[in-house]
This record gives C-alpha cells, sequence and structure tokens, in this order.
C-alpha cells in the first residue's frame, strides 16, 4: 500500500515537472535551431546625418566610468553627431565629477524613494528627447564596445529599425570559473536566443546592456518600466504595443561580471528573481492576449514560461526519474535540447575547447543556484529594492532628506 502510494507520488511529481518543463524545451529547441542559422544581414539605410545619444546609467561607479566613457567616445563615425550622457544616479562618490573629465556630459539625479536603473533610464530619455535626437543607445558603467558598435547600431536604426541590440558578452570571462561560465550562459542568452529570434522575424529582446531605442519608439512607448528587471518589462510593453527589436549580430558590448562574494549572489538574485515576478505578473496578461488572437505574443509566453537554465535542468531531471514513460521520454528529450543548446551557444557565441571544459562545473553551479532559491523568492515579492552589484570598494547611504532633481 505505501509502495503504491509512493509510486503514484513519483508519477504525479516527474510527470508535473515534465509539462511544466514543457514550454521552455519548445522555446530553448526552436531559438537553437534558428540561432544556427547564418545571421541576418541589414541593408545600411540612409547616409544622412545622425543624431545618436549614448546614456551610460551609473550608480557609485567612479572606478569604471571613465574607462566606459573613453571606450564610448573612441567609436564616433563620420555623419553620425554622438553624445555620450552619463546619469549620475543617486551617486554618494565622484561618479558625476570623474565622468566630466573624461568626456562625458553629466546628468545628475538624487531621489529617495526611486531608486534603480529604470528610473535612471526614464529621467534621461525624459531631459533628451526634447534635444531632438534619433536614437539612444544604452551602456552599463562597467562596459566597454567594440569599435564598430556605433556605426552598426546607427545602421540598424537608419534602416527602419524601432529597437535594437547588440551582442552582450562578459568582459573578464577568464577571471574564474564562475565568470566563464556566466560567458557561456550570456552566449546562450544573449547571442543565440535573440540570433535565432532575429532569423524567425521576432522581436529579439532587450538586455540591459547594449540597447538602443528610436526617438519615435520612446514616444510612443516611454521607458517606464520600474522593476529590478527593467529591460525585460519594458520589452513585453514594446511586443504588446507592436514594435519589434532588431538584433545587431556585428556589434558588441562587453561587460564586468562579478568574480565573487556577494556581487555574485546580488546579481542572480535580481536577475532571476525580478524574472520570477515578471512571470507571475505578466503570464496570465500574455496568455490572455494570445487566446484573443495576438499570435504575435505567443513567443514572449513561451520565452517567460522558460525558467532560468539551472531551474529548467531541474525540472527536466525530475522528470526523467519518473517511472511514467510519457514523463520520461519528454525529459530525456529536454535535457538533450540543453545539451545541444549549450553547444551552439560556444559555437555561436565565439567560444571554444574552454568554454566546452567549464561545463563540467554546470552540476556545481545548479546546485549553488538551488540553495539561493529563498533569496530569488524574496526579490520576485513586487516590493523587492534595487540593490546595486557590488564589484569593488564599498558603498555608502543615500543622504536622507527631500528627493531632488538636478541637471547639469
Amino acid at each position: 500500500m505505501i509502495t503504491g502510494v509512493i509510486l503514484t507520488a513519483l508519477i504525479m511529481a516527474g510527470t508535473g515537472a515534465a509539462f511544466l518543463s514543457l514550454p521552455g524545451t519548445v522555446e530553448l529547441l526552436l531559438l537553437t535551431l534558428a540561432g544556427l542559422l547564418p545571421a541576418r544581414r541589414r541593408s545600411g539605410g540612409s547616409t544622412a546625418h545622425f543624431r545618436l545619444a549614448i546614456v551610460v546609467p551609473s550608480h557609485n561607479e567612479e572606478l569604471n566610468i571613465a574607462r566606459c566613457v573613453k571606450s564610448l567616445r573612441s567609436v564616433s563615425q563620420p555623419g553620425v553627431e554622438l553624445a555620450v550622457v552619463v546619469v549620475a544616479d543617486n551617486c554618494t562618490d565622484s561618479t558625476a565629477e570623474v565622468a566630466r573629465q573624461a568626456g562625458a556630459r553629466v546628468l545628475v539625479r538624487f531621489h529617495a524613494e526611486e531608486r534603480g536603473k529604470g528610473y535612471a533610464l526614464d529621467f534621461a530619455f525624459q531631459n533628451l528627447l526634447p534635444e531632438c535626437f534619433d536614437a539612444f543607445l544604452v551602456v552599463d558603467a562597467d562596459s566597454e564596445v567594440a569599435p564598430n558598435f556605433v556605426q552598426a547600431m546607427t545602421g540598424a536604426f537608419r534602416a527602419g529599425a524601432d529597437a535594437a541590440q547588440c551582442r552582450y558578452i562578459v568582459r573578464n570571462s577568464g577571471d574564474s570559473v564562475r565568470t566563464r561560465l556566466m560567458s557561456v550562459a550570456l552566449y546562450g542568452f544573449n547571442v543565440l536566443r535573440p540570433r535565432g529570434r532575429d532569423r524567425l522575424g521576432l522581436s529579439c529582446g532587450i538586455y540591459g546592456n547594449g540597447f538602443g531605442l528610436s526617438a519615435d519608439t520612446l514616444r510612443k512607448v516611454p521607458y517606464t518600466a520600474a522593476s529590478v528587471v527593467e529591460d525585460l518589462e519594458y520589452h513585453l510593453a514594446l511586443v504588446r504595443a507592436g514594435r519589434r527589436v532588431v538584433f545587431v549580430d556585428e556589434a558588441l558590448v562587453y561587460g564586468d561580471m562579478p568574480v565573487a562574494g556577494a556581487g555574485v549572489k546580488t546579481q542572480r538574485a535580481r536577475w532571476e528573481g525580478g524574472r520570477f515576478r515578471m512571470m507571475a505578473e505578466k503570464t496570465p496578461l500574455l496568455a490572455g492576449e494570445v487566446l484573443r488572437g495576438r499570435v504575435a505574443l505567443f513567443e514572449p509566453l513561451l520565452d517567460l514560461l522558460l525558467l532560468p537554465l539551472a531551474f529548467h535542468v531541474v525540472l527536466l531531471l525530475a522528470a526523467t526519474a519518473t517511472p511514467f514513460w510519457l514523463a520520461r521520454g519528454l525529459g530525456l528529450a529536454g535535457l538533450a535540447t540543453v545539451v545541444l543548446h549549450l553547444f551552439a551557444a560556444i559555437r555561436v557565441g565565439g567560444g571554444g575547447a574552454r568554454e566546452v571544459a567549464v561545463l563540467l562545473a554546470a552540476p556545481f553551479y545548479v546546485l549553488w543556484k538551488l540553495m539561493l532559491i529563498p533569496r530569488l523568492l524574496r526579490t520576485s515579492k513586487s516590493g523587492a529594492a534595487w540593490v546595486r552589484t557590488e564589484r569593488a570598494g564599498t558603498e555608502t547611504a543615500l543622504p536622507p532628506g527631500k528627493a531632488i532633481e538636478e541637471k547639469r
């Protein structure tokens, strides 16, 4: 009797895991196969004079901001009037001064309650839109860009793009096993998947760093996203408004990843806890619109139902452990898809033998992620505050008092 109850429970749990993971498996398989196709090439469009602002949201980034500004100023192109604009948001260090010395224009913002990247970007766009820029690019303060960054991204907007996203990969992948694993993860999430969407004619997504928006898009869809994953939140607003993000495969932005310590946990909690929040809030909304005939939202819905890869793998392992043949088959097919996805990501992303070898550490990474679940759940709450990823130095608190906004 007890054995029968246990067997029934295992079958039910495994079957549930198999069907919960099925939308993610379908999404991974479609995007992996499409992403392996040759990258889409675009015509350059008009060569008319183009006004471009690169916005760099920054919070206590005095150690990184000069390097970022110099990288951006070095990639100006003929025919493009370029402004590098740093938003010193709630800073308690010398970010603003260092950015000015490096040659950037600086917008200074203080607000005691509204803190985070989404608020900083909205503040910048509201200040800059009246100045008749044609488009805006967003680059994180700890990043550098490839020499063709402005040329390639401007070409997408000259060809009529509503929004654009370039390759966003790890700058410091050689620092540790963790950063190399992150490099493989970003090859999949920020290169292979958006490339696949672009090949299928879908909106490729925006990933927080190295994306751009036309002035018309910002006027029609203001950047009011303020969650801890404001890029995902805003992209869902774009696709619901009928706007599409194109993938500029030839342009690159390189971002630093935390190597160890509290910064790693903070970053993962923000990215994945915030994604869980978006799943809870937006899945019913998108599902309802798909059922009402908006088929263009079906892929964004599938993407939202795909758990972070470590948790997706846990579901698949649970499915393969069940004695029910259908659940086991779906689990095995899903695991094979994950393996294909990882190797395809390394190939398309430009990795090699070292990236393949680091996959041996993936099981330990999955276990570490499982231990973060309580923290992820806290971050997934609607009231969760944005927390900066700690990379170096220490932070001091924002001085109390009335919120002020200052433009310099």
